[in-house]
């Protein structure tokens, strides 16, 4: 039996995608200059980047579910393998406090933006919240549907949440994780879970692809599958709103499904890519990325958004913020690049002291 790569690269390759296209929203945001703001290639622009985050979250989700899935096929233990998974959704959660910590001391940002909901805020307590899922289901089966029912769930909740006027009397910082507030949230739960538990639903399904037959036929769904999902949400979006109140560029649900078929469909893509005869044949600035994506995110929103760049705030024409994009892009690159090499040269000077050590411990008795 033909079986798949230990590591499916080509996820790794839709992450590296989704790294510079995060790059790309955010330098596009910072450094264009606000005549250019108003133009039509700046809105389309901003919605390139905007798949960025929900490509982050729904990847999170894959990630959850197969890893979870691999533990538990090694431990024979779901609770052990689902008690894992769930240290690296909290320790995702703590960073995000870390993160804006950082920002508070380089940028000098005010005290208060501390409690401000970022992507982290959402994607930590999101995964905890997948692996708790697939811990209570059963078998791939059982764990898919769970996981598609959370999701339509959560789309179904986000323009009602939104328009709840009892939240208002909650405290900022925690209404902020419900629904946006001006100034404080750039994610909230609602929706942007919803990304997470799709993404861990699309997990389940290649963690039970155990055979490079089962691989091809799982990415090849994954790629007609999405076409399909994105077509039919676009063709729906014409159609009156569930919800009166909803509105399409942040709760609606044909949006939603239009951004997570568009999604699926790219896993096949980066699976076809990965299936050319030179992959893995050479190095991949991509791959890369890919694995060095939450190193990226971290170091360049600051060189971006923060004081070291601030001449370059708005500084720009779009023409010239998308050529400003490719050194910068190629500078994270050899940055993760650097990362890696430090990376390894410690872990090799680690695994060294350890086999001494270990030498070394029969002269102890």
């Amino acid at each position: 039996m033909n079986t798949p790569a230990a590591r499916r690269t080509y996820l790794d390759v839709l992450r590296g995608v989704t790294v510079l296209i995060m790059i790309e929203a955010h330098v596009i945001d910072s450094w264009t200059r606000a005549a250019d703001r108003k133009s039509h290639a700046f809105g389309q622009s901003l919605i390139l980047g905007g798949f960025a985050a929900p490509l982050f979250l729904f990847l999170a989700g894959v990630a959850v579910a197969m890893s979870a899935g691999a533990k538990a096929r090694r431990s024979g233990d779901d609770r052990a393998a689902a008690a894992a998974t769930a240290k690296r959704g909290l320790q995702i959660f703590g960073l995000a406090f870390l993160f804006r910590f950082q920002s508070y001391i380089l940028s000098h940002a005010p005290a208060w933006t501390m409690l401000k909901v970022d992507i982290l805020n959402v994607m930590g307590p999101s995964m905890v919240a997948a692996v708790a899922i697939w811990a209570l289901a059963r078998g791939p089966r059982g764990r898919a549907a769970a996981f598609v029912a959370a999701t339509i769930a959560l789309v179904l909740a986000t323009p009602v949440i939104r328009n709840i006027a009892g939240l208002a009397a909650l405290p900022d910082w925690l209404e902020g994780y419900l629904r946006p507030i001006p100034g404080l949230t750039n994610f909230t739960f609602f929706p942007w879970v919803a990304f997470v538990m799709a993404g861990a639903a699309i997990g389940v399904v290649l963690d039970a692809a155990r055979d490079a037959s089962a691989d091809r036929r799982v990415n090849l769904a994954c790629l007609g599958g999405g076409l399909a999902l994105a077509a039919i949400a676009y063709a729906a979006s014409s159609l009156p709103p569930v919800h009166p109140r909803s509105a399409f560029w942040t709760t609606s649900i044909s949006f939603f499904f239009i951004r997570l078929g568009v999604m699926i469909a790219a896993i096949g893509l980066a699976w076809l890519w990965e299936q050319r005869r030179s992959a893995g044949t050479r190095w991949s600035p991509t791959q890369m990325l890919g694995r060095s994506s939450l190193f990226v995110y971290w170091v360049h929103v600051e060189l971006v958004y923060g004081v070291i760049s601030l001449p370059l705030h708005g500084a720009f024409p779009l023409a010239g913020a998308w050529l400003a994009l490719v050194p910068f892009c190629l500078m994270m690159t050899w940055l993760a690049h650097v990362k890696n090499v430090v990376k390894r040269k410690y872990l090799s000077k680690r695994d060294l002291r350890g086999k001494l050590s270990g030498q070394a411990q029969p002269l102890m008795f």
